[in-house]
């Protein structure tokens, strides 16, 4: 007998294939090797876009919204203290925060995932490199930022955001800092770490301090620089050079 989708039916994307349960091997063997070659894709096209700044945020505000205007005054900012500032690659928060890198002409990098309703990557992106894989995607966003900026957002952005810091408190990646932005909007998450998940020991007192919250892009941008400075010896320095032999044009 052969297994049958957990759901009860094949999933529409090719992609859920991979988590509906057991698929023939070779199917299997081709899905690895897919994965391994994105991988490698995402690592040749992101390996010369420089210290990257990373911005996590919603794709559903639009350009009149505050949070956009924040997430755009913070790619300037970013942008100024000669960070490339990476997203996801959509609209919304992302496209502010590459249109903000974009206004001092600093690099602006999105990290579009592919999605069954097409997401389509901002006009405000110097490169963009597109990704199967919501997991690929997360690593890349991880692999070059020196540091993180989080606006509001949606399950997708709690997502990167509790990623990143569980990776971060773990020891799993080093101490990167993580700033968080719209105070407002993360109140009641707050006041849950501290009267919820402090006193029933699910976390440690400490933890709260991995992360900093401000609204001031200003001050968002300065503190990310000066812990990359200081904590990682981060400076300004010649890019590398690209390889003939790697095929790097």
């Amino acid at each position: 007998m052969k297994p049958e989708a957990r759901n009860g039916k094949l999933p529409e994307h090719p992609e859920a294939l991979m988590f509906s349960g057991p698929r023939p091997r070779l199917e299997e063997l081709f899905r690895v090797i897919r994965i391994a070659s994105e991988f490698i894709r995402g690592f040749r096209k992101l390996h010369f876009v420089g210290p990257c700044v990373t911005v996590f945020g919603s794709a559903r505000f639009r350009e009149d919204n505050p949070w956009y205007l924040m997430a755009r005054s913070v790619g300037r900012e970013l942008g100024d203290r000669g960070f490339t500032v990476m997203t996801g690659g959509g609209p919304g928060i992302m496209e502010a925060a590459n249109r903000g890198a974009r206004d001092v002409g600093a690099p602006s990098i999105g990290c579009n995932i592919q999605l069954p309703h097409e997401q389509e990557p901002n006009p405000y992106c110097d490169r963009t490199v597109d990704f199967r894989y919501f997991f690929v995607r997360k690593v890349m966003l991880l692999k070059y930022s020196y540091g993180f900026v989080v606006l509001p957002g949606g399950v997708g952005t709690m997502d990167e955001f509790f990623e990143t810091i569980t990776l971060v408190q773990t020891g799993k990646i080093p101490p990167f800092p993580v700033v968080i932005m719209g105070k407002a909007y993360w109140d009641e998450l707050d006041d849950f770490v501290q009267k919820r998940m402090i006193p029933d020991g699910t976390i440690d007192p400490k933890d709260r301090g991995l992360v900093m919250a401000t609204d001031d892009p200003a001050e968002a941008a300065e503190f990310i620089s000066r812990v990359a400075r200081e904590r990682f010896g981060l400076q300004k320095a010649a890019r590398p050079k690209r390889k003939w032999w790697l095929f790097e044009g």
